[in-house]
């Protein structure tokens, strides 16, 4: 575990002074079967996790728009669930628009990465959280700047693990990868989305430098 990482989160949550009750990593049903906690808000349904006990710790997982709890332990660097749960109350969830996630919610094409910290504020307030740090990989680097926008009084702490961005050799390589991957995927599995809404949701989220007409496009 890189010490560099570790000694931030540690700083954020002595500086924050305050610790959160224990927490099951999932709730358990009469039947000893595990149920999968939720966060509801009208058509927004978000799964969530989480683990361990202490200062709360956001962990948004990578994947991009494919982003799940399942990345923690199958694509990350390291499980931060594991890593982390010993010492501080870990929560996770999947994006709404993953299409191998229980998440789901509308395709909000004109507010894209604010619709996503809706989903992560809406979570931490559904569990009676004011202040958290936060660790994003890949697509949670972009999500912390937005948080760290929407609610600077809330992040104690924040770290950007492997943040996604922008190349100048390969300007349009999100887009054009969200558009054959992501794209035909979410909208298999919801007939709610069409590709024309995944091009626009695409130009608005994606940095593009060099623009070629869309097929989708009207």
């Amino acid at each position: 575990m890189d010490s560099k990482r570790r000694t931030l989160l540690t700083t954020g949550a002595a500086a924050a002074a305050a610790v959160a009750a224990p927490r099951a990593f999932a709730q358990r049903t009469g039947k000893g079967e595990t149920a999968m906690p939720f966060y509801e808000k009208g058509n927004v349904r978000i799964h969530y996790e989480e683990a361990g006990s202490g200062f709360p710790l956001l962990l948004i997982p990578g994947g991009g728009l494919n982003s799940t709890i399942a990345w923690n332990a199958k694509g990350a660097p390291f499980n931060p669930v594991e890593e982390f749960r010993n010492e501080y109350r870990c929560m996770t969830a999947d994006l709404r628009n993953a299409y191998s996630g229980q998440s789901s919610g509308p395709l909000e094409v004109d507010r894209p990465w604010d619709a996503y910290a809706d989903d992560q504020l809406g979570v931490m307030d559904h569990l009676g959280i004011k202040r958290f740090m936060v660790l994003g990989f890949c697509i949670g680097g972009p999500f912390i700047w937005n948080l760290l926008k929407r609610a600077p009084d809330r992040l104690v702490a924040a770290v950007a693990s492997q943040p996604s961005g922008w190349r100048k050799e390969l300007p349009n390589l999100s887009y054009e990868s969200n558009m054959k991957g992501w794209g035909p995927e979410i909208t298999t599995r919801r007939p709610d989305i069409s590709m024309e809404m995944v091009d626009r949701f695409l130009t608005r989220t994606t940095p593009r430098r060099t623009r070629t007409p869309s097929p989708w496009s009207p």
